[in-house]
């Protein structure tokens, strides 16, 4: 059996636009309103209120670690006013986890900004550095006793989404896709569309603005250092890129804009969050999009759990050795036997990586429930089914399955 460290993290994660519902005083929930092809998230599964039972889930699982946000449109929700309110309910949230024996990794940021913050220009605005840094100062003051904390969230895909949102205001995309659905969704009914899908139509990120986000990471993580003992990184999106006949030049070209440049970004922190779902071949044009096929996945990516060992060790040698926590891992499926098989592969291939030398401190699965997926609604990614009318908390066998995993310190049978 793989040697695990002491105090490896298993856990699942969640991110708080995506599970509290009602985010109402940010960007997103404005975006929700005027974008074409985009639900609203509305009331999410209210784990704003539901935490406890949420957390407790997780626990009585057998699992240790629970990884979710806070939100800066909550506390900041016009500029310089911080709500003491807001903090003392994040505090409870990390009191609870605690109690529960779940080690909270708390992530600054994970996509959603306050709606005033955005209209100063977000990311690239002038003031865009203070603001930050002045909501990570009061986010610090209840951080006392976390373990570990993420700045912000897939800086590369977050890159991405400021690219898009600037090709729909110049007309250039005719309505919103989510980031984490491959190609534009094409209607059930409609299989001649579906036979067209076409490869990622967002953008490539920005590189300068890849660069802001990192400015914004070493800002966010000296704060945190200073007034915490918590170990520091971001969570970056890794597309486990491979190329395939002829694609060797673009792979390095397309790896760095779309990764490598926040991977780099990394080599001072104290960890570097892993995000894998599946990975994604390269020719001389670029990616190259998944056939249709019945293994996809809800979302249109290919099953392929393979992509973390791929992503792991690619992390771990652009980032030059910084320990590795998979911040998500998971799979869109509907059937959750599927989910056990995929997320069973998948840690074979991180304990292979482990094996070889790799330092990994932890596993979180994506998702804890089954949430709002970033304007869509039918993907389902959780260990925990949701009734959306009445919120009712279902858990589904894999929770129970990764619980064993996590009590054992390894697969089944290894």
């Amino acid at each position: 059996m793989t040697r695990l460290r002491p105090g490896f993290l298993w856990g699942a994660a969640t991110a708080p636009h995506q599970i509290e519902g009602n985010n109402v005083s940010s960007d997103w929930w404005a975006r929700e309103g005027l974008m074409p092809g985009m639900e609203r998230s509305g009331d999410a599964v209210d784990s704003y209120h539901r935490y406890p039972e949420d957390m407790r889930l997780l626990a009585e699982a057998g699992l240790n670690s629970y990884r979710f946000g806070i939100e800066w449109a909550r506390i900041e929700p016009v500029p310089g006013h911080v709500s003491r309110a807001e903090l003392a309910h994040y505090r409870r949230m990390i009191d609870t986890a605690l109690q529960l024996g779940l080690t909270p990794v708390v992530t600054l940021n994970h996509f959603t900004l306050p709606r005033w913050f955005a209209e100063e220009g977000g990311w690239l605005g002038e003031q865009a550095l203070d603001r930050f840094a002045s909501y990570v100062e009061a986010a610090a003051t209840i951080l006392g006793d976390v373990p570990w904390v993420a700045t912000l969230n897939e800086p590369n895909m977050l890159a991405m989404m400021i690219t898009a949102m600037r090709a729909f205001r110049a007309g250039q995309m005719a309505g919103w896709q989510s980031p984490t659905v491959e190609g534009e969704a094409a209607p059930r009914e409609d299989a001649a569309a579906e036979e067209t899908r076409r490869p990622p139509v967002l953008p490539p990120p920005d590189p300068e603005i890849g660069r802001r986000l990192a400015e914004a990471h070493a800002v966010a993580r000296e704060i945190v250092r200073q007034h915490t003992d918590a170990g520091v990184g971001w969570t970056v999106a890794n597309g486990a890129y491979h190329a395939l006949p002829g694609g060797e030049q673009k792979l390095e070209e397309l790896r760095y804009v779309r990764e490598d440049l926040y991977l780099e970004a990394a080599r001072g922190d104290d960890f570097i969050g892993v995000q894998s779902y599946s990975s994604q071949g390269v020719d001389a044009d670029g990616l190259v999009p998944h056939p249709p096929h019945p293994d996809n996945t809800l979302v249109g990516t290919a099953y392929r759990p393979d992509a973390l060992e791929t992503a792991v060790r690619h992390t771990w040698e652009v980032t030059g050795g910084v320990p590795v926590i998979v911040t998500e891992n998971g799979i869109a499926t509907a059937d959750d036997e599927r989910r056990i098989a995929y997320t069973g592969e998948a840690l074979r291939g991180l304990f292979t990586a482990i094996d070889d030398g790799i330092d990994v401190r932890g596993y979180l699965h994506w998702s804890a429930l089954d949430n709002y997926e970033w304007g869509h609604w039918e993907p389902t990614f959780g260990l925990i089914a949701v009734d959306r009318e009445t919120f009712e908390r279902k858990p589904k066998p894999s929770l129970g399955w990764l619980g064993d995993v996590a009590r054992r310190g390894g697969l089944p049978g290894a």
